[in-house]
């Protein structure tokens, strides 16, 4: 794997941490558990993103693009991720948010605001896709008839441009598994539009280390979710050199159980992961995806999925913001007076 095939956009310092969560593999009396702190990526409040856009602002430098557009629900962690780097490299944003503008900024989009982004409200969901992928070309006409030379990063940063980059992480994790003398033999993410599963997958494809990658979804939007996603892993491998290995659909493993009632909506089992998290380990979680990811791992060591001698690495794909929007994302009964 060549990374510097690929234009690039420096807009994070790598490697990211990778440590030992002792006190919560003793408190659940199950796995070895790591972090990989993709939360402490330095730009913008850190997160998955960043190490995407790194590759798609590549890109579109490349193109000598000087505005970019993308798109994503009002708290959106990948639309301020977007703004942040734009902001670092001097290109204007625009982002599509879909729903009504709230009377309030908070969280993700109060830093969106902050960043400089040019913001659109759509009254659209993630299910209505064609509807925001028309209002993102009509506003790519506009900026184009007005002398700029716009570029569209799609919802999520899900293209096997972006796919690469936790191709690349893969192999950034395992010398830090090395390092540490630890086999690793799952890594345990949440997975919303499926990039960044499908970059993890084709990651250890490539490298043959025998991974499981396990999804915990958080929307059951994006169906069917492991074609998809095989699909998006296959297509990344293409870009990469490797037309001989491909991704099939029952490679790909996703969990729909944490989801709750849906995307943005809480549920009780992500906000006592969130708290019992914090409280063994002082990392906080978020309560879209990480919140309901470490919930999944938390079930799954409940089921007897692991053994005590497994490896479990949690890919902590950051959402911080999140926590400061109000009860409508984390639950009111999360906070206990």
């Amino acid at each position: 794997m060549q990374i510097s095939n690929f234009p690039r956009a420096k807009l994070c310092y790598l490697p990211t941490p990778f440590h030992e969560a002792k006190r919560l593999s003793k408190k659940l009396d199950g796995p070895r558990i790591f972090f990989k702190r993709d939360d402490l990526v330095s730009l913008g409040l850190g997160g998955n993103k960043v190490r995407k856009l790194e590759f798609l602002f590549g890109e579109a430098l490349a193109k000598s693009s000087d505005v970019v557009l993308t798109t994503g629900p009002l708290q959106s962690n990948h639309a301020r991720q977007v703004a942040a780097a734009a902001a670092l490299l001097g290109i204007e944003s625009h982002l599509i948010l879909q729903g009504e503008e709230p009377s309030e900024y908070k969280g993700n989009l109060l830093v969106c605001y902050m960043l400089g982004a040019k913001l659109h409200f759509v009254k659209a969901s993630t299910m209505d896709e064609h509807i925001v992928a028309t209002k993102m070309e009509e506003l790519a006409h506009e900026l184009k008839k007005s002398g700029k030379n716009p570029f569209i990063i799609p919802i999520g940063g899900f293209t096997p441009q972006g796919s690469v980059a936790y191709a690349f992480a893969t192999l950034e994790m395992l010398y830090q598994a090395n390092e540490v003398g630890v086999h690793v033999d799952y890594i345990l993410h949440s997975t919303s539009t499926g990039g960044t599963q499908a970059g993890l997958i084709a990651g250890n494809k490539i490298l043959r280390t025998g991974i499981k990658v396990l999804g915990i979804r958080v929307a059951y939007e994006f169906e069917p979710f492991e074609e998809r996603v095989s699909e998006e892993a296959t297509a990344t491998l293409r870009l990469m050199g490797y037309p001989e290995i491909s991704v099939k659909p029952e490679e790909v493993w996703a969990s729909r159980d944490y989801v709750g009632d849906g995307y943005d909506c809480p549920t009780k089992e992500a906000a006592e992961a969130m708290l019992l998290v914090a409280q063994t380990e002082g990392i906080l979680l978020d309560p879209v995806y990480t919140g309901k990811a470490m919930a999944g791992l938390i079930g799954l060591c409940r089921k007897g999925f692991f053994s005590k001698r497994d490896v479990v690495v949690f890919w902590h794909t950051g959402g911080i913001p999140g926590l400061f929007v109000g009860p409508e994302f984390y639950g009111k009964d999360f906070v206990k007076r």
